[in-house]
Parts: C-alpha cells; sequence; structure tokens
C-alpha cells in the first residue's frame, strides 16, 4: 500500500466511525466531545476548551421511524436522520451540542432535542453588512462561550481562543490548497476519496487533519499529472452523499474539480483574520465576509455568479446542483442561478439529495444521460 493509499484509509476510516474517534479522543484527553449542528458554529471555543469538535450531518441510508412523531414529513432529510438519532440515544454521550439556526428547521430542531446533552442555541444576524450586526454576534458568541464554561467546567481564555483560530485557519487553507489538488489529480483523488478528506475533518482535532492533509498534498504532488479522459464538474448543495451517489460519478468519470458543498468547501471558505478587537469579534467578523451561501442572506445574490466564475477558471464542463430535499434556501436560489447559467451558456445538472434513499438508479441514469450529452 502506498502512502497516498494509507493516509486515504486512515481518513476514510475515521470518516466512517465518528463514534471511535470520540472514544479514542477521550481515551487519550480524558474530555469528551461536543456535537456541532450544521451549518456554521464557532468551533474554535470548543476547540481551546479542549473539547473534540463533532460535526452532526445525520447518517447515510438510515430508516426513519421515530423521527416522524416530532418532525414533519417534508423537514429535510439531515434533520430527520439527525432526530432519529439521537431518539436513539446515539448523541447521549456528547458534552453539549451547539446549534446555529439559520434555517426553520434547525430553530424547530433545536427546540425538540430529544438526547441527554446540553443544547446551546445562538443566532447569526442576516444583516450582516451592519457593525451593529457584528456587536450583536459578539454578544450571541459570549453566551456561548459563558454556557460552555459552565457545562464543560473550564475556562476559554483568550489566549486559547487566539491558539484554536491559528489552527483552524491553517487548516482552512490546507484543505483550499487540497481542493486545487484534488482537480489536477482525478485519477488519485476520485469523489469517494475527496469527500472523506473532508468529512473527516469533521470528527478529527484540526492540527492533526491538517498534518495527514499536508502529507497527503505532498505525496501526491510528487506524482506527474496524467490527462483525464472523463468529465470535470463543479458540485454546489449542502451536501453530497451517500457514497453509493459518489461511486455513480466515479462510474462515468466525473471528476469534482471544485465544489460549494455546505458541507465541504463552505466550512473552509472564510478565515478569522487578524486585526483590531479580541478573538471574539474577529470570528464575528467572518461571518460577514461569508458569501455564496443560501443561508447567509445576500441579496445581490451572488452564488452563480461565483459557481460561473469557479467553471471557467477550472475548465470544468458542467455544474452540478445536488439539491437537498425539502431544503428552502437551496431552493430559493436554484431558479436564479439556472437562470444564469443559461445567459452563460453553462451547462448544468440538479440531482436531488435524500439521506434516506437507498436505491440510486433514478440518479445514475440522469448522470449518464448528461455526461453522454456534454
Amino acid at each position: 500500500m502506498s502512502r497516498v493509499e494509507a493516509i486515504l484509509s486512515q481518513l476514510k476510516d475515521v470518516a466512517a466511525n465518528p463514534k471511535k474517534a470520540m472514544d479514542d479522543y477521550k481515551a487519550e484527553t480524558g474530555k469528551g466531545a461536543v456535537g456541532i449542528m450544521p451549518i456554521y458554529a464557532p468551533e474554535e471555543m470548543v476547540h481551546a476548551a479542549g473539547y473534540l469538535p463533532m460535526g452532526i450531518w445525520g447518517a447515510q441510508g438510515k430508516t426513519i421511524s421515530k423521527a416522524r412523531t416530532y418532525l414533519p414529513a417534508f423537514a429535510c432529510s439531515i434533520m430527520q436522520q439527525v432526530m432519529e438519532l439521537q431518539c436513539e440515544g446515539a448523541y447521549d454521550d456528547l458534552s453539549a451540542v451547539i446549534f446555529s439556526v439559520p434555517c426553520d428547521t434547525l430553530k424547530c430542531l433545536s427546540q425538540k432535542w430529544k438526547g441527554t446533552s446540553p443544547v446551546v442555541v445562538f443566532t447569526h444576524p442576516q444583516n450582516r453588512g451592519l457593525e451593529a450586526a457584528n456587536q450583536f454576534l459578539v454578544t450571541e458568541y459570549e453566551l456561548v462561550k459563558t454556557q460552555l464554561e459552565s457545562i464543560l467546567g473550564v475556562k476559554i481564555s483568550n489566549a486559547a481562543l487566539e491558539n484554536s483560530i491559528a489552527i483552524y485557519n491553517e487548516n482552512r487553507a490546507v484543505m483550499r490548497e487540497f481542493v486545487k489538488v484534488a482537480a489536477d489529480y482525478p485519477q488519485v483523488i476520485d469523489a469517494v476519496n475527496r469527500h472523506a478528506v473532508f468529512k473527516a475533518r469533521q470528527f478529527m482535532l484540526k492540527e492533526k487533519h491538517t498534518a495527514l492533509v499536508k502529507e497527503l498534498i505532498a505525496e501526491i504532488k510528487a506524482m506527474p499529472v496524467q490527462p483525464w479522459d472523463g468529465k470535470k464538474v463543479v458540485v454546489t448543495g449542502i451536501l453530497l452523499e451517500p457514497n453509493e451517489l459518489l461511486d455513480i460519478f466515479n462510474e462515468f468519470k466525473i471528476a469534482i474539480v471544485d465544489d460549494d458543498l455546505a458541507q465541504e468547501s463552505r466550512q473552509i471558505r472564510v478565515d478569522v483574520l487578524d486585526g483590531e478587537g479580541g478573538p471574539l469579534y474577529r470570528m464575528a467578523k467572518a461571518w460577514q465576509q461569508m458569501y455564496g451561501c443560501s443561508l447567509a442572506t445576500d441579496t445581490k445574490k451572488g452564488r452563480g455568479r461565483m459557481l460561473i466564475n469557479k467553471t471557467i477558471q477550472t475548465g470544468a464542463d458542467a455544474i452540478v446542483v445536488a439539491m437537498m430535499k425539502f431544503c428552502d434556501p437551496e431552493e430559493w436560489d436554484y431558479p436564479v442561478m439556472y437562470r444564469e447559467f443559461e445567459e452563460k451558456g453553462i451547462k448544468s445538472l440538479m440531482i436531488e439529495v435524500d439521506q434516506e434513499v437507498s436505491s440510486f438508479e433514478q440518479i445514475k441514469t440522469r448522470l449518464q444521460s448528461f455526461v453522454e450529452m456534454l
């Protein structure tokens, strides 16, 4: 087994076994984990407290039954899966769970939490251009910090926050480099591998993830770049799961050369910048810089233009919109984006993503026809 294969295997194992990652961390440090609900939360606080931030993004292919009691059928599958898992006690070992509430379903779920872990809820301001919005978010972050300190029995110092901010910024920068390297080496980093590298960062200390991805990048760049005889796409949406869906991309030689997935590149898009003000203020300012996300209000609707630019820059053949079923914010963005794609002559395909689905024949047929059309 080559070193590249070994690193990818390690990251895939972490991505597929978050409970083991949490248990290993607790055995190593004596501290537990804090759940991070989609989509954006001040993970640096959890890291600064010495706890392991654990992403909560549902499950792949799990049948929904108990969640139907608490959520309507039109709630997105991520929230359905999360509710199902919490009803089964899957999150009871978490020391706390942090909720941002950018959509109606997340607001409801934060109020209907059935697990035993205490819940910390905060709100991102949507009129983000105002200094008052920054100050509001600082206040929200102060409340999160106070609640975490009380729940975890620790003190989160500014020095610890500054250290965590630096670690997270480095991880985001390394992952942005990984995106570019993966685009150049689709034979090595296929759709499944690419997703695993991103997903593993949800369940690892970022400094450990950074070290592995740095080594992975170095090993890959030592290889010669080979011509790609398949198609290249830019993917946008909330997430692109389960792995059976990504297998279809590999089967038809569709390389993902860039993405705008909330679970993936939206997490690494914006750094916490240096400057005046304490760490909480600068963390709040980062929200003001978030762009191209359906859950961060943008009256100018720049997401479509951003995706068109990504398509041109990467030489992609098309854009694939991974539409999370029943996700209102994503559905509201799509008509605007589609019109812009058509005006620029950019080919696009919308596929529906539902984590509960176990049959992918319809998507397979649509992707096959799309590739043949390209």
